[in-house]
């Protein structure tokens, strides 16, 4: 009963399931995508995007948030048994997978030596075994490719201050909640932990972003570490044991940025606009819609709605400010 990961050391999602069938100790297979592999991939893929899941039944699983709530259904170990804390580790998650992707995407492609080092391990890991001057001529190809696609996250000379005050804020709230427990929510990891530690290990990895956690944030380079291979240490906390360290980081990051962008977003995609701009924290926006994203945040209002009526998220959201982007 093995399952098989076709994915990149370099995808956060790639990364991000394997550390969930790690955690469940569920037996896999770590296939780096690669041209050698890819008739196997195209047998299962129904888009070109990593990861892809192989159930040991043959099934073929895309989209990392989906696969791991379909292993979850299975046996799940990931969702605290207070309903509205389950639902804030699901809204953390999904900033983790939409908000948190911009910082990791953005670093890595508008800086030179971040360029370059990621170029070099995606063309390694596809040309390797053509040998140095297909990788070197893959390398410069890949880099322009990328360099070109920075704009689909909202990467760009306006956004580029907010994007990148909003990673050292995050980390910084980060580096004090995590002074004093293993995971987000407590002694175990939770999807909030998978979410958003998937884009800081990418980040970890590459030269600018990596030397600024290594240099200011030792409590979350330990628990970027820890979560390679979680494994439980302890019970889930109650919220009012995490509340002073996560409710400044509902306020200020997921209230202030990410559900207002995802609104925006999706208001864009709806009126069929190319563009939007939009105000963030007092800061101006501007951005091609990510299409995706519209159907993440119905999904994210779905779920609020399941759960709507758990004793306190209310209370929770409202004091965050969420409330009015998920009611």
């Amino acid at each position: 009963m093995t399952y098989r990961i076709f994915g990149s050391e370099l995808s956060p999602y790639s990364v991000k399931v394997r550390s969930y069938l790690r955690y469940r100790g569920l037996a896999h297979e770590w296939i780096p995508r690669s041209p050698a592999v890819q008739d196997e991939f195209q047998k299962y893929a129904k888009l070109p995007l990593v990861p892809l899941v192989v159930t040991p039944e043959g099934e073929g699983l895309q989209d990392s948030t989906p696969i791991i709530e379909r292993l979850e259904a299975s046996g799940g170990v990931l969702a605290p048994a207070d309903p509205a804390l389950a639902f804030l580790s699901a809204l953390l998650e999904e900033y983790g997978d939409e908000w948190g992707n911009k910082w990791m995407f953005h670093y890595r492609w508008r800086y030179q030596p971040d360029i370059w080092s990621t170029a070099e391990r995606i063309a390694v890991q596809m040309m390797g075994a053509q040998g140095p001057l297909a990788v070197a001529q893959a390398r410069g190809a890949v880099a322009e490719r990328m360099t070109g696609r920075l704009g689909f996250v909202g990467s760009n000379a306006v956004t580029e201050p907010l994007i990148e005050a909003s990673f050292k804020r995050a980390v910084g709230l980060l580096e004090t909640h995590l002074a004093t427990r293993p995971y987000l929510l407590g002694g175990r990891p939770s999807m909030a932990d998978l979410g958003i530690w998937a884009q800081l290990y990418e980040a970890a990895t590459d030269p600018t972003p990596g030397a600024l956690l290594r240099t200011t944030s030792p409590k979350v380079m330990a628990w970027v570490q820890r979560m390679l291979a979680p494994k439980d240490e302890g019970p889930f906390e109650t919220w009012n044991a995490l509340a002073p360290g996560l409710m400044p980081l509902l306020k200020r990051e997921v209230a202030a940025l990410f559900l207002p962008w995802s609104t925006a977003n999706a208001a864009a995609i709806a009126a069929g606009d190319k563009s939007f701009e939009t105000a963030l924290a007092g800061a101006r926006w501007t951005q091609e819609p990510q299409k995706y994203h519209a159907r993440s945040l119905a999904e994210l209002r779905r779920k609020y709605a399941a759960a709507a009526g758990a004793p306190g998220l209310a209370e929770v959201l409202g004091e965050a400010g969420c409330l009015p982007f998920l009611a």
